[in-house]
């Protein structure tokens, strides 16, 4: 086979800066307190939210998931109504949260091992800033320390998952490369906004159905997974087709596998 003559050069991937966290569903256990808020709605509108129309409300904004349960239960709702409706799964939200907040198995185990890798991180929710911040407070408490460089928030960005745009702004505020992040998320609308900036993603979805795609990884849940596991699926990502490399040395990976307690309680 005929070479041109010129030095080859092995580019090696970008080493894993960072790590885009979501928050419901996948670090805490909060999905079920939004599906509980929505299925008082509904009752409260006078129907029924089917399980099928609150699984596919995870992960999306409060209008997307007001418009799936209205129409669910066939009820017809202005522009005030839907925005009074989303007030009120959002009030009613806060308040079951004053009962106490869940870890999702293995999150805090992960959380410690990643910053002791010294890896960036951050927090990229849907959920607004009001009711992030009640769990972010008690996260803190738990782990004796902030876990996250930065937080954002679902009212804080200039378009929601599924859309890119607030793991991009995270990108961008932490100063790393979509190349350089994995993001781990549990739902559909999630995922697709991790894959859509261009981030290697860990899914692990449980109340929703989804498929493999080229730059996801799927597991069960977050236990057992550690800093040195994202680093291994950064590594595939980086190297499959179509994806550039650096000349960036690969990073030095540590974790911690100390345990916290799974049960976090929020204050109103």
């Amino acid at each position: 086979m005929a070479t041109t003559g010129l030095p080859q050069t092995r580019l090696e991937p970008s080493p894993l800066r960072a790590v885009l966290f979501d928050m419901d569903g996948t670090l805490v256990e909060t999905e079920q307190l939004w599906g509980e808020a929505m299925f008082e709605l509904a009752r409260r509108l006078g129907g029924r939210m089917s399980d099928a129309a609150r699984a596919a409300t995870v992960g999306t904004s409060m209008r997307t998931a007001m418009e799936i349960l209205h129409a669910d239960i066939g009820v017809v709702r202005t522009e005030a109504d839907l925005q009074t409706d989303a007030a009120w799964v959002e009030g009613r939200v806060a308040e079951l949260m004053a009962d106490g907040v869940q870890w999702c198995p293995g999150a805090p185990e992960l959380l410690r091992s990643v910053r002791a890798a010294g890896l960036a991180t951050a927090l990229v929710t849907t959920t607004p800033r009001a009711l992030a911040d009640l769990v972010l407070r008690s996260m803190r408490e738990s782990l004796g320390e902030d876990p996250f460089d930065l937080t954002v928030c679902g009212d804080e960005v200039p378009a929601r998952k599924p859309d890119p745009a607030p793991y991009l702004q995270a990108m961008a505020a932490l100063g790393v490369e979509a190349g350089e992040c994995v993001v781990i998320e549990d739902s559909r609308a999630g995922i697709t906004a991790g894959l859509a900036a261009g981030a290697a993603v860990l899914g692990v979805p449980e109340m929703q159905a989804v498929a493999p795609e080229p730059g996801l990884t799927l597991r069960a849940g977050l236990v057992g997974v550690l800093a040195a596991e994202l680093a291994e699926i950064h590594s595939v990502h980086a190297l499959e087709p179509g994806i550039e490399c650096s000349a960036a040395p690969a990073s030095t990976l540590t974790s911690n596998r100390g345990r916290a307690a799974l049960r976090i309680s929020c204050a109103t």
